[in-house]
């Protein structure tokens, strides 16, 4: 049946899968597993190659690859779990790649999701961290991206990475520019999400309380900026990445 599995999901496009007993899966900031699904026994991690377009210096189009790859990803989780609950006769649940997210004060509006797929993918052998605390896959490298499907059917968890794929060049420490990687083991993620993140809900907060203590005059000349534009686009786009360098200077697999 695993094999069955996985073949299915490399027939889709996925680039590699891994599987992990439920009692493997450690991330601790995230909630338990039973707060998600009470019954599961294995997270089946599928990981995905972004392609070049990360690399852009024209963020419109490092985003644009972002959201490619992650309506590919739902696809193909939505596939993979049909797939368990007919013709397995398991419960499959998909979990966000991102967003929706736990945007209340104790999840720090957002920063500690429902699930980590960082940690998942570490359990299900298919990685190691490197120090850009991102996970670095063995053939695919920094540029990875990963999601998991939560099922009740007890699979054989694949074995950990215990290789360290890291080389220590530094190169995503140096190339950040918000200095978020100083210190090993940590992201301090206000930093990250200055530069990363300039149109979320930050900006957004900000933007909006400029706005009600503007003159009427000049609120109409406010919502004709660049900044409200993009704050705008953000709107429907969801969370607009605008820094991919700790992740596309990672020579590791390129």
């Amino acid at each position: 049946m695993k094999q069955n599995i996985k073949a299915y999901a490399l027939e889709l496009g996925v680039d590699d899968v891994g599987f992990a007993a439920a009692a493997g899966y450690d991330s601790p900031l995230t909630p338990a597993l039973d707060t998600i699904f009470p019954g599961a026994r294995t997270l089946i991690v599928m990981a995905f190659r972004e392609a070049s377009h990360c690399e852009s210096e024209n963020m419109r189009i490092a985003m644009g690859g972002r959201l490619a790859i992650m309506d590919f990803m739902k696809s193909s989780s939505y596939k993979l779990s049909h797939l368990l609950e007919r013709e397995y006769g398991a419960k499959a649940m998909m979990i966000p790649m991102s967003y929706p997210s736990d945007i209340s004060p104790e999840a720090k509006f957002g920063l500690i999701g429902d699930f980590s797929h960082r940690h998942a993918a570490i359990a299900a052998g298919l990685g190691s961290w490197g120090r850009h605390n991102l996970v670095i896959h063995p053939t695919l490298g920094a540029r990875v991206l990963f999601s998991t499907i939560l099922t009740d059917i007890e699979l054989a968890a694949d074995p950990p990475v215990t290789q360290e794929l890291c080389t220590g060049c530094n190169l995503c420490v140096e190339s950040c520019p918000g200095n978020a990687l100083a210190s090993e083991g940590k992201t301090e993620q206000m930093k990250c999400l200055v530069h990363s993140q300039p149109y979320g809900i930050g900006a957004n907060i900000r933007f909006w309380k400029r706005f009600v203590d503007t003159p009427p005059e000049d609120q109409k000349k406010m919502l004709a900026t660049p900044e409200y534009m993009r704050l705008y686009q953000a709107s429907f786009i969801g969370y607009q990445y605008h820094c991919f360098k700790c992740y596309s200077v990672c020579p590791i697999g390129r």
